[in-house]
């Protein structure tokens, strides 16, 4: 079945690109699916598929980027604009964790009002205040803002956050990393090779990081590829990535979505994490996505070679400014996993197992 671009082997034998853009535009879908499926297994034994509690509110929507996907950016002149103080944000992160949540997943706008110290005092009180909750801060394109407004290089910042007590980040503001796509989407944005750039940089420091891709906008197939294959180059270096996480993108209420009125396909994002379990051999996880792309494709994609079911998202606002919204909690993330097939298992940000809820057993096990 995957005569046309050799036979692969995940152990030993890597694909290439223009062999993984062969798989991405013609190998039948549930060839892919199979291979893949096969390549998770080998990768994470055992039937389990993961999810965590976490939450994701935004410190600020105000933002100079314009990104126009975007539907949650606000200017500092808006009268819905705001800048959350860090009281409120302690508060908030407290009322989470007392919800279940283990991680926070923090990301806001570009905003160049806020200085250093409101970053860095952020991430000292949440550790020093809710010591329960992980906390997953600033999106590359935060961190360049950040160095940008502090006059400080991105080396600085990234080890006073280290300091600070930060210790992962989320991977947002990738987009499709090719400058050809950011350079209409983002162009205001960190380019390509900035956002390779904080990532590479983040990594040597010690920081474990994901890797996203929104897709279904303006990309062509090779720009995915090209995704692909800058992720896949700099994990070869530090094996700072944990997982992988695409979604597709929502046009309501952005230029962008005017402009295009695309809409991604559910058969589109199965095949991309099907070819990104394959062409990702050296990433650990790959992250389906019931909350962007719908629960039951949620569960699909378990079958296409996904290993993580990705957060509850106590709280969410960017998906919900574009009209989207597909919240859940912790017990319908374990009924929707069980009802795949897989067994539920809770993890923190690091991927470490805090509890197993077998199908088969009506009671949870805890390591």
């Amino acid at each position: 079945m995957f005569d046309d671009a050799r036979s692969i082997n995940p152990l030993c034998e890597r694909i290439s690109p223009k062999e993984g853009l062969a798989l991405l535009k013609d190998a039948p879908l549930l060839g892919l699916a199979e291979k893949a499926n096969e390549i998770r297994h080998q990768k994470n034994k055992g039937n389990a598929v993961t999810f965590v509690v976490d939450t994701n509110p935004n410190y600020t929507n105000i933002c100079i980027m314009e990104c126009s996907f975007c539907a949650f950016y606000r200017k500092s002149s808006a009268p819905d604009a705001y800048v959350r103080p860090i009281d409120e944000m302690i508060a908030a992160f407290r009322q989470a964790n007392e919800r279940g949540a283990t991680t926070i997943l923090l990301q806001g706008g570009v905003n160049p009002e806020l200085p250093l110290s409101y970053y860095l005092d952020l991430v000292r009180r949440t550790v020093a205040e809710v010591p329960a909750v992980h906390p997953h801060f600033f999106s590359p394109p935060e961190i360049m803002g950040m160095s940008n407004s502090s006059g400080r290089t991105l080396e600085e910042v990234l080890n006073l956050l280290w300091e600070a007590g930060l210790r992962s980040i989320p991977g947002g503001g990738a987009e499709i990393l090719s400058e050809r796509v950011k350079s209409i989407v983002s162009p205001r944005k960190c380019t390509a090779a900035q956002w390779l750039t904080v990532m590479r940089l983040a990594h040597r420091v010690g920081f474990k990081t994901t890797a996203t891709m929104m897709f279904g906008h303006l990309e062509k197939n090779e720009d995915i590829i090209t995704h692909l294959e800058a992720i896949r180059t700099l994990q070869d270096e530090y094996a700072g990535f944990t997982a992988f996480i695409p979604w597709s993108f929502k046009p309501a209420n952005s230029p962008l979505g005017e402009e295009t009125g695309r809409n991604p396909q559910a058969i589109a994002y199965l095949r991309l994490i099907a070819l990104a379990r394959i062409y990702l051999d050296n990433f650990p996880h790959i992250q389906a996505s019931p909350f962007s792309e719908g629960k039951n494709i949620g569960q699909i994609a378990l079958h296409f070679g996904a290993d993580d079911f990705g957060g509850t998202l106590l709280e969410e606002n960017v998906h919900r400014a574009a009209g989207y919204v597909n919240l859940g909690g912790p017990e319908e993330s374990i009924a929707l996993i069980q009802a795949a097939g897989f067994d539920a298992a809770q993890r923190d940000t690091t991927y470490r197992i805090l509890r197993l809820f077998p199908r088969c057993l009506g009671q949870e096990q805890v390591d």
